[in-house]
């Protein structure tokens, strides 16, 4: 049984919520418009975010489906600010993601050497799981940027001119607020699409922070409680409606070599990313990409990430911005 919750806009284009349960129609939150209300209201009653959520879910039902295919659903987090949204995330996690990464950088050095990717995988593969109340080794972190950079669900992700390279990276990204007195509040999980310039990333393992400084996407819902341990996805790509590739891809604790706790341990670790009133979304990284295949990504293809218990897939359309000048002047 799996409860989600949905942002998006009625046809009247104003903000709402809505939460369905499983398969079932979804029924609109009344006394809110946006999760992050939604969640400050439940931090102030003592509620978890279900029961708030239970508590409000008395308006009108709706189509999700519908109302996805007509633009109209949103990041399932963002905030009033988008400078107070951090999206972040982790690599090198997953069991089977060093595989990847290390034909990346396998020609960067001596192949009689480990490189770096698979020295840091094994370092989660030894340590990234601790004991209860201990601290494990702390993953591979990367910035992508503020909440201006989330695209919605059907959304296009807009690649830069100045990219070399728009490639999928399906994942799980873990949505969090952080409350007045500096402790964060985990709303749930949502599917993700990173995306990143891996081509960037290959010219040189330093420049994998340029290589994520890209949009991205989650949702299009959120779902609430524990992350299941094995989640079993498919990753897509569509060009002119046609499956051009297609990979099957695991998540979850049980596919990975750090706990989400870990992860979150070592991110939120920061007095800076507890800053009341902001939020998070993170990334927790992924094992299966295209790129790793050889397959190269066209504008135009269309991105499709889906997996139970997570509901509506993730879908957007790779668009390649155009060149424009960068002005830079003395003042």
């Amino acid at each position: 049984m799996a409860w989600r919750l949905t942002q998006y806009l009625d046809t009247h284009g104003r903000r709402a919520v809505a939460l369905r349960q499983d398969d079932a129609l979804a029924r609109r939150l009344m006394g809110t418009a946006t999760t992050y209300e939604l969640a400050q209201q439940a931090i102030a009653a003592g509620r978890n975010l279900l029961s708030q959520a239970q508590a409000q879910a008395t308006g009108e039902t709706v189509d999700l489906a519908a109302a996805l295919a007509e633009g109209r659903v949103l990041p399932p987090l963002d905030h009033p600010d988008d400078a107070h949204l951090l999206v972040a995330g982790t690599g090198l996690t997953h069991l089977g993601s060093a595989e990847g990464r290390d034909k990346m950088h396998r020609d960067l050095a001596d192949p009689a050497k480990q490189t770096d990717s698979m020295r840091m995988f094994r370092l989660g593969l030894e340590g990234g799981k601790p004991a209860p109340g201990q601290v494990g080794v702390q993953p591979e972190w990367f910035y992508k940027g503020d909440g201006a950079i989330l695209a919605r669900p059907d959304g296009d992700l807009v690649s830069p001119f100045f990219a070399l390279d728009g490639g999928e990276e399906p994942e799980i990204a873990g949505l969090y607020i952080v409350g007045r007195d500096g402790t964060v509040f985990r709303l749930g999980y949502a599917l993700g699409n990173e995306f990143s310039d891996h081509v960037t990333e290959r010219q040189n393992y330093l420049y994998l922070a340029h290589s994520k400084l890209r949009v991205c996407a989650i949702g299009p819902e959120l779902l609430l409680g524990d992350l299941p341990a094995d989640i079993r996805g498919t990753t897509r790509i569509l060009r002119e409606g046609k499956i051009v590739w297609e990979k099957p891809f695991l998540s979850g604790e049980a596919n990975m070599s750090h706990a989400l706790s870990n992860l979150e341990y070592h991110h939120f670790k920061y007095d800076g990313f507890r800053r009341p009133g902001d939020a998070h979304v993170h990334y927790f990284g992924t094992a299966t990409l295209s790129f790793s295949d050889g397959f190269q990504t066209l504008p135009g293809d269309v991105f499709e990430v889906a997996a139970a218990p997570f509901g509506l897939p993730l879908r957007n359309r790779l668009i390649q911005a155009p060149s424009r000048p960068v002005m830079i002047k003395g003042l």
